[in-house]
């Protein structure tokens, strides 16, 4: 609907000579019947019939002020040039009684709310102003006549009929042309009335019946005129309407929008590490915004180079909470009621870390942890912390009773300092880190589950009396980190308002409000329930006009409207802003073709008006009337031929024209959509016009006729009418062409007030001078006054009306326009809100759950998934120290592992997981179509890596066990590539820094890394703090590998080292090794050389080494060498 969006698009010349489909869409969102549909499908036609109405009153304030200024300069110009001032005495008491009735009968309209409720009341005020005003001035014609013998003309015909069409508030079309025509009737008989008065009708009676049709069709081409406005304005105010609709939903969209992205930061992030990191993800946004915006680009774009937030806050309490008998939950729940048991858990921790102001910072499987103090300062950290816990004892003893389950809750709290902040470039996740922060995690894992585990400096920050407290237990005593401080085990009451179980309606605690862009988006388009803040928008739609309401009925001003007026100016309503006008006027004209059939009609009335006039044959004059009539018939057909065709079609758009239609068509359209064609039309219609007219002045001979008519008085007879033109019919004429100068829509108003003021002055010239005798001697509408001077108030009145309406209607439809402007902005920032909402739920969320997990809650569901093959890897860093300087370092290691993980997603949708300290944990196969994605993917089926699992793919169909659509085996060996990755990358920044002086001793040259692979669950879980992860015997046999393992190496389970094997990777066997909850079990290291390379399982005695990976696949070289390595081996 915005006419502001569509801009015009230049067409090849060779293509417009060809067929083409025809696209009526643009044409077909401007036709009235539409618009008045899409306000009842969106159910807004109740409030855009207030709307309406306030807009009607809006006008009548416009009208006041012109009905006031006419009647003033009316009495002044009597006042002022009439000869006898007795004589006109009645008629200035017959205009000042006029005025009082009219301003007092339609005053009543100002009263808003009543007319709402009785809008019969517009009406009839309205007819009755239209007829006080006809009656009047009737009425003051035949008392001239008959007490002295003036035989008067109207003085307000056409006055009265652009009141009833442009200001009476009548809401209905029909209504004011029924209004109307009975108006023009009541004039028309009026003049047929007055007939017999002159002489003239008895002597030329074909002369009079000509006269008589000159004025009806002058009446009825006011009439159209009228009814044009009406149609067009109605046209325009429901397009604004629709506009002002979309503009407040698509407000109502971002707030909505913004609410989210808030929300989800903070989920993710305090806001002081935040503000900057969404800043940076805007920023990105709006440096791409020239190209299309590409969903899987932006996801997995680079958000922040180099970027790291980090802060140190020194006086704080950390809490670690673990649960007891996690693994055996994991693996005896299925998995929808796991991801409910986990939601219910870490919902109420959540929910009752809000209660103490405790910053929950994430959980890793079955360790939950958070910090108290930490996003602002709090005196009281430790008693948070320890209130916390002892909540979340209560809270997991609950679940344990209702569900029925083992578990229970080992909890330890710390109190010191800690370095807080975000490293990496994907998957940005909040983390702390510091010695405090693994003394409270020593504290859970040495504690005794239903207490909370204490430190002495924590104990010195309560009032002890509050708890019941125990000395620590023997195993704090006997760690080696714990054993130089005194421990406590402390329980107390609990806080019962922190213990409320989140499962009503599985979400019906959190306060993320999530919902799905494209049904918020499509809300907009469908019913939509007319809230009370619509209504409170509608009621503050700016109408223009004066405010004349009296004080129980007057809305306050909305400001922003008000700087919205003060951008445009007064006089000619331009914007002040230079490209914003020029914008506007280089909008297209859709309601170009109403126009012109318009300028066609009136171009007619003119045309037989001017034959009418013309009594001998003039041969000019009927070459200029038909090159006129041909130029505006050619038009109106251009204008129409494509609703004509898209109606003869069956209003089918995809139906073939033929060259000649295709070239029609874009005619039109260049002409809707080129200011400076669309001027030049309406130059050239103005031009046509003033050619029908002067004919009329070309064919007056001045001299014969002040000759006959002095003739006429001398010797008392009536002289030939058809001598020269009728100057009423001359004057009506300009008035006709006035109005018809204002109707064409996208034309400068100011060149509409230029041509409008030259049309006026041209006449005032011709009165006065070329042809003063004609007028002076013409009927005239004051008795004692001259003739010439009642002509001119007739064309300046018109001038006058006519640009008091436009004015009101450029004035709002620049308004709308502004309005679509800040749409377009608001828009924009709802686009780009929209984005980096979606940026920020995949560095929640890996990139195929986010659709499904919007949904889901939009759903008020749960989202999980349960997978039968995914590898899990556990990386981490040895060795490394967690202090400041120490950050920079790990930041730029994880950083460069993040760009790595950036290829491996584009490709292999490997997905990072988190990073926890110096741990690394990703995961490969959380997407269903990774097969899939690998077989369709151009640049993927190039390389080097891809090569090997088709290889190993095609080899294994051999194999009447396997089953090709169930098992994703490659994730193995894509995610033993991916590590051994990691183990390159590692080893270049060991090398950078090893050659800089200041950095050398920061470096780590070790990394154990562990795989495991199998099937796992996976879903969203939390209250306020959504949160992504994977659970399983995959996981925690990962992390056992990695814990077990050996610097340099990569361990993988028995399982997971039978798949590498068929790939052609060497798994070495270590032994027997020890794994926490499963006893001793075999496990493997994989085969890897001095040079980072795998070892190949079949050559093992030859020494031979393999390199494949996303690294090397990136050289399009080595695609070649693999290939021809690998054909060579098996030969």
């Amino acid at each position: 609907m915005n006419i502001n969006r569509r801009q015009s698009v230049r067409t090849p010349y060779k293509s417009r000579l060809r067929p083409c489909h025809l696209n009526y869409s643009d044409e077909r969102l401007w036709e009235l019947s539409y618009l008045i549909a899409k306000c009842k499908e969106l159910n807004l036609e109740a409030e855009y019939k207030k709307y309406q109405i306030r807009l009607m009153i809006s006008n009548l304030s416009v009208f006041y002020v012109l009905y006031t200024l006419v009647s003033l300069v009316f009495i002044a110009v009597e006042l002022l040039f009439v000869e006898r001032l007795e004589g006109i005495i009645v008629d200035l008491c017959v205009k000042i009684i006029t005025y009082a009735i009219v301003v007092s009968l339609l005053s009543i309209n100002f009263c808003e709310n009543f007319v709402i409720r009785h809008r019969w009341v517009m009406i009839l005020t309205s007819g009755l102003a239209a007829y006080v005003v006809v009656i009047a001035d009737l009425a003051e014609n035949l008392y001239h006549y008959h007490r002295s013998g003036w035989p008067l003309n109207a003085t307000y015909d056409v006055f009265v009929l652009c009141m009833i069409y442009m200001f009476m508030p009548i809401p209905s079309i029909r209504g004011a042309a029924l209004l109307a025509t009975s108006v023009s009737i009541v004039y028309v008989a009026y003049y047929i009335y007055s007939l017999p008065f002159t002489t003239m009708f008895h002597e030329e009676k074909s002369n009079t019946y000509d006269v008589l049709s000159v004025d009806i069709l002058h009446n009825v081409g006011f009439n159209m005129m009228g009814i044009f406005f009406r149609v067009m304005n109605e046209t325009m105010v429901r397009a604004s309407f629709l506009d002002r609709h979309q503009f407040i939903m698509e407000e109502k969209w971002l707030r909505h929008a913004l609410q989210q992205e808030s929300m989800l930061l903070d989920s993710v992030l305090p806001p002081q590490i935040a503000k900057p990191i969404q800043d940076s993800i805007k920023n990105k946004i709006k440096q791409n915004e020239a190209t299309e915006f590409d969903r899987y680009h932006m996801k997995n774009s680079r958000m922040t180079e180099h970027f790291m937030a980090i802060q140190i806050h020194p006086d704080v309490s950390i809490l670690y909470a673990d649960v007891v008998n996690y693994t055996h939950l994991t693996t005896t729940l299925t998995v929808e009621n796991l991801v409910k048991v986990l939601h219910d858990l870490y919902g109420r921790f959540d929910m009752a870390a809000s209660t103490f102001n405790v910053q929950r910072i994430k959980f890793l499987g079955d360790c939950y942890y958070c910090v108290a103090g930490l996003t602002t300062p709090d005196p009281d950290h430790a008693k948070c912390a320890v209130s916390l816990g002892i909540s979340m004892i209560a809270n997991i003893q609950e679940v344990r009773t209702e569900r029925e389950l083992d578990i229970d809750m080992r909890i330890g709290v710390h109190s010191g300092s800690l370095i807080a902040g975000v490293i990496g470039e994907a998957k940005l996740q909040f983390d702390i880190w510091g010695s405090d922060v693994e003394i409270a995690n020593r504290l859970e894992s040495t504690g005794r589950p239903g207490y909370v585990h204490v430190s002495g400096r924590t104990l010195s920050n309560l009032n002890v009396s509050n708890y019941v407290i125990m000395s620590g237990p023997e195993k704090a005593r006997n760690d080696p980190m714990l054993q130089s401080m005194s421990t406590y085990l402390i329980t107390g009451q609990v806080n019962r308002t922190s213990v409320a179980s989140t499962m009503e309606g599985v979400l019906s605690g959190s306060s993320l409000d999530i919902k799905p862009v494209e049904s918020v988006r499509s809300r907009r388009a469908s019913g939509v329930s007319m809230t009370e803040e619509l209504r409170e928008e509608f009621r503050n739609m700016p109408v223009g006009g004066f405010d004349f309401h009296s004080p129980c009925c007057r809305q306050a001003t909305n400001e922003s409207h008000k700087k919205t007026e003060r951008e445009i100016g007064m006089f000619c309503a331009a914007f002040k802003d230079k490209n914003l006008e020029w914008n506007f006027m280089h909008q297209p004209d859709f309601i170009f073709k109403s126009s012109m059939l318009l300028a066609w009609a009136i171009g007619c009335c003119l045309i037989y008006i001017q034959i009418v006039n013309n009594t001998f044959q003039c041969n000019v004059c009927l070459v200029v009337d038909l090159l006129t009539f041909f130029f505006l018939t050619s038009l109106l057909c251009i204008s129409w031929y494509k609703k004509f065709c898209w109606w003869k079609s069956g209003r089918f758009e995809f139906q073939m024209h033929n060259k000649y239609s295709c070239m029609v068509f874009h005619l039109f359209e260049k002409i809707q959509h080129s200011v400076t064609l669309r001027i030049s039309t309406y130059l050239m219609i103005v031009i046509c016009y003033y050619s029908v007219i002067s004919l009329i002045m070309i064919d007056c001979d001045r001299d014969i006729f002040e000759l006959s008519y002095i003739e006429s008085k001398l010797f008392h007879y009536e002289m030939d009418q058809g001598i020269c033109f009728h100057p009423w019919s001359f004057t009506n004429m300009i008035s006709l062409i006035l109005g018809i100068s204002y109707t064409f829509a996208r034309i400068p108003f100011s060149l509409k007030i230029f041509i409008s003021c030259c049309e006026t002055v041209a006449f005032v010239l011709i009165v006065f001078f070329q042809f003063a005798f004609n007028f002076q001697h013409s009927a005239t509408t004051t008795p004692y006054m001259r003739a010439e001077i009642a002509h001119c108030l007739r064309v300046c009145m018109m001038l006058a009306t006519m640009y008091a309406k436009e004015r009101q209607s450029e004035f709002n439809t620049k308004m709308n326009f502004k309005l679509n402007v800040d749409l377009q902005s608001k828009q924009k920032a709802a686009d780009v809100t929209n984005q980096s909402i979606i940026i920020l739920l995949n560095n929640i969320l890996p990139s195929h759950v986010v659709d499904l997990y919007l949904n889901s809650l939009a759903r008020h569901e749960l989202y999980y998934e349960n997978y039968q093959m995914v590898s899990v890897m556990f990386a981490m860093l040895i060795n490394f120290p967690m202090n400041l300087p120490s950050l920079r370092v790990l930041n730029d290691i994880i950083t460069e592992f993040d760009r790595l993980l950036i290829a491996y997603r584009e490709y292999y949708v490997v997905e990072k997981i988190k990073v926890v300290g110096c741990t690394y944990m990703a995961a490969c196969g959380l997407d269903f179509n990774l097969a899939s994605n690998i077989r369709q993917s151009s640049h993927v089926r190039h390389s080097s890596l891809h090569f090997e699992v088709e290889q190993a793919r095609s080899q294994r169909l051999t194999d009447e066990n396997y089953d090709s659509d169930f098992s994703n085996d490659e994730v193995v060996f894509i995610m033993t590539t991916f590590a051994l990755d990691l183990m390159r990358t590692l080893s270049a920044c060991n090398k950078a820094y090893s050659d800089s002086v200041f950095e050398r001793s920061l470096s780590s040259g070790e990394i154990c890394i562990g795989i495991s692979s199998g099937e796992i669950m996976a879903g969203v879980v939390g209250a306020s703090q959504p949160h992504y992860d994977i659970w399983g015997n995959p996981v925690n046999m990962a992390s056992r590998m990695e814990s077990t393992g050996l610097p340099g190496h990569i361990q993988v389970t028995e399982e997971s080292a039978e798949i590498l094997q068929q790939f052609d990777i060497l798994c070495q066997y270590r032994g027997m090794t020890y794994v926490k909850g499963r006893g001793e079990i075999p496990t493997y290291f994989v085969g890897i050389d001095e040079n980072l390379k795998f070892m190949s399982a079949k050559f093992e005695k030859q020494g031979s080494t393999r390199r494949f990976s996303v690294m090397s696949s990136l050289d399009p070289d080595s695609v070649g060498r693999d290939s021809s390595t690998w054909t060579a081996s098996s030969e």
